[in-house]
């Protein structure tokens, strides 16, 4: 299972697992399981570019919009019918959700009988062998995939197979699902299917295409690869009248669709992700008339595409006008300008621009102005404490490749006159090391204090230390032995505890009574110093 995990999430860009993120934050929310499905395995494990992900719930669908909708997501179309939503995700990213089903097809042409159903009967309604895998993304059994036909070892023999006989009859849109799958992955069609295929193809059972088919299928060719190619296929099976009556590979702008695959490869590399959906189907319909072109138009299921393709012509020609005004008089303005629009009108605009100011302004865009970029002054920032950690430093290196741009920094002095005003303070110096902690330090740090001499004739003995700790004197280390106070020597059993007040001097007792003679007091010795 961990396995499918990592390849899920090495093989998914970084919008596509936020995406994967925020659908199934919403569904764990509305107690729903949730499945991803269909194509995006498909791709996963072929290794393909991963061009959209389906997911599937078991529940309705169309109860998630509102949360979706809270977390980014655009909703191109809603289908009561299936309950199904197709999204686009923050960051371009386009997704189905659609509620788990099971369908009985009671007539050919006729919209089956829809019921709820369980994750292994929504795949076994499916198309082809490759498209009905699941991968789990419940908590329990997240990474579980659920191939009950067998699809992984389909993808590893390269073989496009249907789940069973009746698929082309039921679904005839299949067929031309089929020579799109064969077409891209240049797959054959398994023998079986092959034979199929052959028999649905002479029946003529493609005459019970549903216009919601038509639609869906017109949108897929504005995302594969090589555009241009399937269209062709499409029209050497017969299926591209079935599109539309009119359509041709002759009605197409081949030399326009080939400059927009390339410029978009050119962004790719430099990081950019356009939408190139609403070109390619501006390209591809480039000659038909107007009535065909709205009536592909009203085909097409996701609105959203179908108001970008309406109005990228419009966008495109507002782009050019700005590029040709005050408003990028400058290359560190046109800069500004071309980084703040969208990167599929600056995609069009590169392909059908007339004006040749505006072509080579995009031109630099891309190559000549990014090399700039290198020789933004590093080092002089560096030294003057202007790094990446400074929470203004993304402005400054911008405004620095700004003005590098439009060359008014053409020297270090001119350099460094600009950057020292935006320079932080200098860090603080250092705090002193802390002093040396020892015996001699702490000595002169507390002055020794006289011990207080105990009132004659009191009992105890050695009680006045105990009593008042604070008046031991402490041992002097560096002062000298003459300068350091005697402790009083005080008879042996004539020590007290020390008095609440203040005692007078002995000097006066000794006045009014004789002292002991000398020789019967005894001495306390002297104790050792602790050290």
């Amino acid at each position: 299972m961990a396995d499918y995990i990592y390849t899920l999430e090495t093989r998914l860009s970084p919008d596509q697992q936020k995406a994967v993120t925020l659908v199934q934050d919403v569904a764990k929310a509305a107690d729903m399981n949730l499945y991803l499905t269909g194509g995006a395995i498909r791709d996963i494990i072929t290794g393909f570019p991963i061009r959209d992900l389906d997911f599937t719930v078991q529940g309705n669908a169309l109860k998630l919009q509102k949360d979706l909708e809270r977390g980014g997501a655009i909703v191109g179309d809603a289908d009561d019918e299936t309950k199904a939503l197709l999204l686009t995700l923050p960051g371009n990213v386009r997704a189905e959700i659609a509620m788990a089903r099971s369908e009985r097809y009671e007539k050919t042409g006729k919209p089956p009988h829809i019921l709820p159903a369980t994750i292994i009967e929504d795949l076994r309604r499916r198309d082809f062998t490759v498209n009905a895998m699941a991968l789990s993304l419940n908590e329990g059994s997240r990474g579980l995939l659920m191939d009950p036909f067998n699809g992984a070892a389909d993808i590893e023999a390269k073989l496009v197979r249907v789940l069973h006989n009746y698929a082309f009859l039921e679904d005839p849109s299949r067929l031309i699902r089929a020579t799109r799958f064969a077409a891209r992955f240049h797959w054959p069609l398994e023998e079986r299917t092959q034979q199929r295929y052959d028999a649905a193809k002479e029946n003529g059972y493609i005459e019970y295409l549903r216009n919601s088919a038509i639609g869906h299928e017109i949108e897929q060719l504005a995302y594969e690869d090589d555009p241009l190619n399937i269209l062709k296929v499409y029209e050497k099976e017969g299926w591209l009248k079935v599109l539309n009556a009119h359509w041709s590979s002759a009605k197409a702008d081949s030399a326009g669709l080939s400059a927009l695959m390339k410029t978009r490869q050119q962004m790719n590399e430099l990081g950019y992700a356009p939408d190139v959906a609403p070109a390619v189907l501006h390209f591809l319909s480039a000659r038909l008339g107007d009535k065909d072109v709205a009536d592909i138009r009203k085909a097409i299921p996701r609105k959203d595409l179908v108001e970008s393709w309406k109005d990228l012509e419009d966008h495109a020609k507002d782009l050019a006008k700005r590029l040709s005004g005050k408003e990028a008089a400058t290359p560190a303005r046109t800069w500004q300008l071309l980084s703040s629009a969208r990167p599929e009108m600056i995609l069009f605009l590169a392909v059908t621009a007339r004006q040749q100011a505006v072509v080579q302004k995009i031109k630099n865009f891309f190559t000549k102005w990014r090399q700039v970029q290198q020789k933004i002054p590093l080092p002089e920032m560096t030294e003057l404490h202007i790094t990446p950690q400074l929470p203004s430093y993304p402005k400054i290196a911008n405004d620095v490749f700004l003005l590098l741009l439009d060359g008014k920094l053409r020297s270090r002095t001119e350099t460094l006159k600009f950057l020292k005003p935006l320079a932080p303070p200098p860090p603080p110096p250092p705090p002193p090391p802390p002093a040396k902690r020892g015996r001699g330090k702490a000595a002169a740090a507390a002055p020794a204090v006289p011990v207080t001499p105990a009132k004659p004739g009191a009992k105890g003995k050695g009680k006045t230390a105990a009593a008042a700790p604070a008046a031991t004197p402490a041992k002097p280390a560096a002062t000298p032995k003459s300068a350091a106070p005697k402790p009083t020597v005080v008879a042996k059993g004539k020590q007290d505890k020390a008095p609440a007040k203040q005692e007078k001097p002995p000097a006066k007792k000794a006045a009014n009574k004789p002292a002991k003679p000398a020789a019967k007091a005894k001495s306390k010795p002297k104790a050792k110093k602790k050290r």
